[in-house]
């Protein structure tokens, strides 16, 4: 990823996972963007997203997100958002949480694909 926001992958079965830390801005987006989606064409298409970590999140990071919900759909996956008060607040504000799929923890997440 970038400077700015770092993470790692966790490859299993049906799904991914995706633990980042840092910042998700104008800054690390477009590679955030173009890394994930491209993970997401690799497969498996069902995406845990762990943003728990995060320290901010602003528009360009939200606006990738939903880019990245959309691009897994398309493919015939899910992309689940494991979230912290921070991030949260920020998708509310824009009214996003249900489009979004937030989830309070990874295992909410990979319940949630089981549905």
């Amino acid at each position: 990823m970038t400077v700015s926001l770092r993470g790692t992958r966790e490859v299993r079965d049906t799904y991914q996972i995706f633990r980042l830390t840092g910042l998700l801005d104008a800054f690390s987006e477009p590679v955030f963007r173009k890394v994930i989606g491209n993970y997401i064409d690799d497969g498996p298409k069902n995406i845990v997203l762990v943003l728990a970590q995060i320290d901010f999140i602003d528009s360009s990071g939200l606006g990738a997100l939903v880019q990245l919900v959309k691009k897994a759909q398309t493919g015939g996956g899910t992309l689940q958002i494991v979230t912290n008060p921070r991030v949260t607040q920020t998708v509310k504000l824009v009214r996003l949480e249900k489009f979004l799929s937030l989830q309070p923890s990874v295992d909410a997440a990979l319940e949630n694909l089981k549905k």
